[in-house]
C-alpha cells in the first residue's frame, strides 16, 4: 500500500547536530513522514515533544576514520533504509554523508541529498587530504543532489574537482538560520545574566567554539596577551570545551590561558546569548568553516566580529560594515584588528549598530527554512513530470 506522504530521513553523525534539524520538523510533518538518524547519545530528547510522529533511527557512527566501525555502521544503515524505504535521505556532516549516501544509493532511494557544511581537505595535506578528497567524491557520486552551505564551500567543491554535478546554495547560505526573537539583545532575562558577566570599563573580546588549534586559539591567545600588556583594561573570554585528543592546543597556549588573569576560559554553556551581550567584539580566527553560526549569533546580538578570510565567515561579514576580515593563521594581523576595535570607537560602534540589521536581512530563520522547503518541493515536483 502506498504512503499518503513521502518519507524523508534527515541524517547527521552525532546527536548534538540534531538541533540543525529539529526546528523545521513541524513544517516537514505537514508534507512528509519524518525520521531523524544519528548516533546514540544525549540530545535526542529534543525530539520528545513530537512523540511517535518522528521516527528515531540510532546508528553509531565514528566522526574519525575507522574502517572496521565504519563498515559496521554502513551495514546497519543499509538494513535501515531497506526497511524504511524512504523517498528522500538528506544527510549533513561528513561521516553521515559518506555512509548514508552509499547506503541510500545501494537501496536505490530516489532522492539522495547531501549538504556540505564544511570541508576539511582544503586545510589538510598529504595522504590525509587524498583520503578526504576521495571520500567526498564518493559521497557526491552516490548523491543525486548536492547542497553547499555557502558559496565558499561551493567554490572548493568545484576547484578541487570533487563533482561535476550541479551545486545549489540555498538563499544566502547557512543550514539553520537564526531565531531573532530568541537572539534579541533586549530580552530582560538575557540582560540580567549578561550583567553578571560584564565588567564595566573593560573592553571584552569573546570567542565561542571548541578550544582547539584549528579554531585559531593559539594565535588568539598570543595576540591578546601582547595586546593586554598595552591595554590592561581588556579581557578575553573563551566559551567552549577543549578537545585535547583530536586537536590539542600548544602547551604554552594552555599555560597562558591558565595563568593570565585577563583570560577567562568559562567552559561550555547551553546559552551563548549572555556571553555575547556581555562582550564588545566576537573574535573568530578559525582556519576553516562551513558557515559558522556563532558569527551570525554575535551579529544578531549586536556585536561586530573579527573573522578570518575563510568560507562562511567572509560571506557573513562585510568589511567595515559589521566587522573586519583578516588573513588566517596571522597573529600580527589579528592583534592589529583587535587593537583597532579598542582604539577606533566610532568605527566599532558603527559596525555594532549595523550588525543585527545585516543578519536579519540575510539569515532570519523563517527565510532559511523557506528556502529548504521550496527546494524539497522543487525536487519532488520535478520527479512527477
Amino acid at each position: 500500500m502506498s504512503r499518503l506522504k513521502p518519507k524523508i530521513i534527515r541524517a547527521c553523525t552525532v546527536p548534538n547536530s540534531i538541533g540543525f534539524v529539529t526546528g523545521m520538523i513541524p513544517e516537514l510533518l505537514e508534507k512528509f513522514e519524518v525520521g531523524v538518524l544519528a548516533s546514540p547519545g544525549k540530545y535526542w530528547e529534543a525530539l520528545d515533544k513530537y512523540g511517535n510522529e518522528v521516527k528515531r533511527l540510532k546508528v553509531a557512527m565514528e566522526r574519525q576514520i575507522s574502517p572496521w566501525k565504519d563498515c559496521i555502521s554502513l551495514w546497519k544503515l543499509i538494513r535501515i533504509f531497506h526497511k524504511e524505504r524512504p523517498d528522500i535521505v538528506h544527510s549533513m556532516t561528513p561521516k553521515a554523508g559518506l555512509l548514508c549516501m552509499i547506503a541510500a544509493w545501494l537501496n536505490r532511494v530516489p532522492i539522495r541529498i547531501h549538504t556540505f557544511t564544511g570541508l576539511v581537505f582544503p586545510t589538510s595535506t598529504g595522504l590525509k587530504q587524498k583520503i578526504l578528497i576521495f571520500t567526498d567524491r564518493l559521497t557526491c557520486a552516490c548523491a543525486t543532489h548536492i547542497v553547499p552551505e555557502g558559496e565558499g564551500v561551493k567554490n572548493d567543491l568545484i576547484n578541487y574537482n570533487i563533482t561535476k554535478k550541479p551545486l545549489k546554495v540555498l538563499g544566502y547560505g547557512n543550514v539553520q538560520g537564526i531565531d531573532l526573537n530568541r537572539f534579541n539583545p533586549e530580552l530582560p532575562e538575557v540582560k540580567a545574566e549578561a550583567g553578571k558577566i560584564r565588567k564595566e570599563d573593560v573592553f571584552t573580546f569573546v570567542f565561542i567554539g571548541r578550544l582547539v588549534g584549528d579554531k585559531g586559539i593559539n594565535e588568539l591567545v598570543s595576540a591578546f596577551t601582547r595586546l593586554n600588556q598595552k591595554y590592561p583594561d581588556t579581557r578575553l573570554i573563551l566559551v567552549g570545551r577543549y578537545e585535547s585528543r583530536l586537536d590539542p592546543l600548544q602547551v604554552e597556549t594552555e599555560e597562558e590561558i591558565k595563568n593570565n588573569q585577563a583570560i577567562w576560559a568559562s567552559g561550555e554553556t547551553p546559552d551563548v546569548r549572555p556571553w555575547l551581550l556581555a562582550s564588545d567584539t566576537l573574535v573568530f580566527p578559525s582556519y576553516r568553516e562551513g558557515f559558522p553560526n556563532v558569527v551570525i549569533e554575535a551579529g544578531a546580538m549586536g556585536l561586530p566580529s573579527i573573522v578570518t578570510d575563510i568560507n562562511g565567515s567572509r560571506e557573513i561579514i562585510i568589511e567595515g560594515e559589521n566587522g573586519t576580515i583578516i588573513p588566517s593563521k596571522n597573529t600580527q594581523a589579528l592583534e592589529e584588528a583587535m587593537e583597532r576595535m579598542i582604539v577606533d570607537k566610532h568605527s566599532t560602534e558603527f559596525m555594532a549598530s549595523k550588525a543585527r540589521q545585516m543578519i536579519a536581512e540575510r539569515f532570519e530563520q523563517h527565510y532559511v527554512r523557506k528556502c529548504l522547503k521550496e527546494y524539497y518541493e522543487e525536487i519532488l515536483n520535478s520527479r512527477k513530470k
